[in-house]
């Protein structure tokens, strides 16, 4: 199996590592500009690196398109080869359509739309996956094995649904960090200096989610099992879960992610 990756930012990186950590041989890269580090790493383990598509000698098994989808409105239709000789192409960009990619890349093109987060470039992310009309059971089981470099996967039913997978997960760890930022700002104002407040906030959500992924009991028992009645956990929840608290904040956050994410198709 030859594998070709279409752009080598942090996310094809990733997945470029991920490939090799798990021993895949042929790999093609195609990135205009290349990183010190994609260029040794292309010398050091045989990875034919070319700017350009139309460079490509091999022909792919797979082709996984990792560019911003604003790149790809503009690039898609280079790729149209790569789909007519056979190659499964699965595409990691925000809001890129079936349709619009079949417009580009033809009819018979096998298509998998996939939707992984930033938690994979150390194999702890997890991607969404949809399979379009003509993607056989073969491909699914090759869409896992190179998606799962990153981490976990997961099928969903229907195109719209990779939308949602966005706003949650695609962009959730932002808002993770955005926990950690406000949490280290609230322990200033609290008196702690900023570099212990960002330690402890660091920490604690970190912690936190480490706890949530080796704990297979539902998120809200792990909340209330740290929460003792009338204590200071309890006096804080009641802030944050208020009418207009955290939940619903969240609810308004996703769904303008969601709609954001059709707006890009």
């Amino acid at each position: 199996m030859t594998v070709l990756l279409i752009g080598a930012g942090r996310m094809g990186s990733a997945l470029l590592q991920g490939w090799l950590g798990r021993g895949v041989k042929s790999i093609v890269v195609v990135e205009p500009k290349p990183s010190a580090e994609l260029r040794r790493l292309a010398r050091a383990k045989k990875i034919a690196l070319s700017a350009t598509p139309s460079e490509v000698k091999r022909k792919p098994s797979v082709c996984v398109v990792a560019i911003k989808p604003q790149v790809l409105k503009g690039e898609a239709e280079t790729l149209a080869g790569f789909a007519q000789s056979g190659a499964l192409m699965i595409s990691i960009a925000a809001g890129t359509s079936v349709a619009a990619l079949t417009k580009a890349w033809g009819k018979k093109a096998r298509i998998i739309r996939a939707m992984p987060n930033t938690p994979g470039a150390i194999g702890h992310g997890i991607t969404g996956l949809y399979a379009a009309k003509g993607v056989t059971a073969a491909d699914k089981k090759r869409a896992v094995s190179l998606l799962s470099a990153l981490g976990q996967t997961e099928w969903v039913a229907r195109e719209s649904l990779i939308d949602s997978v966005t706003a949650v997960s695609g962009s959730g760890p932002a808002y993770l960090f955005l926990m950690a930022e406000a949490l280290t700002e609230a322990g200033m104002a609290e008196g702690l200096p900023r570099a212990q407040a960002e330690k402890f906030a660091r920490a604690t959500v970190a912690g936190a989610g480490a706890l949530l992924a080796a704990d297979k009991s539902p998120p809200r028992a792990l909340r209330e099992a740290v929460t003792s009645p009338g204590g200071t956990t309890a006096a804080a929840l009641a802030v944050l879960m208020a009418d207009d608290g955290l939940a619903q904040l969240m609810k308004r956050a996703v769904a303008v992610a969601r709609k954001r994410a059709q707006e890009l198709g």
